[in-house]
């Protein structure tokens, strides 16, 4: 009785060091988690402020005087701010009428491109059609060309049929480059609905335009969002297609406009760079106006 009384007395009095460690483990493992936080936050705010420093530069050298910038140069403290560039650029440098046929070229694009690429990948991807991998795997592969190899062809082909020089020409060469990629990830998205949807409606007698325009298509919103905001930047910013194809400065888009815009304005870095604001301004507006769809489209695409 005397030994287990003892043993017992023993265990009631024995310090707790078990929290006291848990304690001091704990707190390195904390600060270790609040250093690599802090590292991947100041690593990420350099990296931005890397990305954001060139176009800082071009906003502030935008709103310079030509004279500022003579006289203290490009990378200077600006001692000036005025708007005349942007005027210079848009009227004596010819932007409002490139900014113009710009727009009269990705609008149309867009909307062709996308209306007859989900209209390819829902038959693609709803319907058993024969040798419908074989059509993918084409228009896949005819992406994957290098542009560069069929400029002289497009040029001959546009001159051909008498439509050289002619905004048109240019839109049909950016759709018909334009939709096999538009299809082939149209076709991924349309694929994984569900196909118990489309029986429903097949039941409850709807056609196939009728699956397509009120079913399918606002099902693939955010595909169609993201490819919006993709396709417009790709072909607003193109100047490969615009200079093989067009010819006269009057029908030249606002990225070829630029290059027309720098040889008149040799050294005026000032009104270079507010024409370089005004091209990149359209894209910018467009992304940001579809930044949430374009990202729940990514992740869309990415869980797939």
């Amino acid at each position: 009785m005397t030994a287990t009384h003892t043993a017992a007395h023993a265990e009631d009095t024995k310090v707790p060091t078990a929290p006291a460690k848990t304690a001091t483990t704990r707190r390195p493992v904390l600060d270790a988690r609040r250093l690599r936080t802090a590292g991947f936050h100041l690593s990420a705010g350099a990296l931005s402020a890397l990305w954001l420093l060139p176009i800082v530069l071009v906003l502030v050298t935008s709103t310079r005087t030509f004279d500022d910038i003579a006289a203290h140069g490009v990378g200077s403290r600006p001692h000036s701010f005025t708007l005349d560039g942007f005027r210079q650029a848009w009227v004596d440098g010819g932007q409002q009428r490139a900014l113009i046929n710009s727009m009269l070229v990705t609008l149309p694009t867009v909307a062709l491109s996308l209306g007859l690429a989900s209209m390819a990948a829902f038959a693609l991807s709803r319907y058993d059609l024969p040798f419908r991998r074989v059509l993918l795997l084409l228009m896949l592969g005819g992406n994957l060309l290098p542009p560069q190899i069929l400029l002289i062809p497009v040029s001959k082909l546009s001159e051909v049929l008498g439509i050289y020089d002619q905004l048109y020409a240019l839109i049909g060469v950016q759709v018909g480059f334009g939709v096999g990629f538009y299809v082939f990830v149209l076709h991924g998205f349309m694929r994984a609905i569900p196909g118990e949807i489309q029986q429903a409606a097949v039941i409850d007698g709807a056609s196939p335009w009728q699956i397509y325009w009120r079913i399918i298509l606002p099902l693939a919103r955010p595909a169609l969002a993201a490819l919006t905001a993709l396709s417009f930047t790709w072909i607003f910013n193109d100047l490969l297609w615009a200079i093989t194809v067009l010819r006269t400065d009057s029908q030249m888009p606002v990225t070829a406009s630029l290059i027309g815009l720098q040889g008149q304005y040799v050294s005026m870095w000032n009104v270079i760079a507010a024409g370089s604001v005004i091209a990149a301004a359209p894209t910018v507006a467009v992304f940001l106006r579809f930044q949430r769809h374009f990202v729940a489209g990514l992740n869309l695409g990415a869980v797939k």
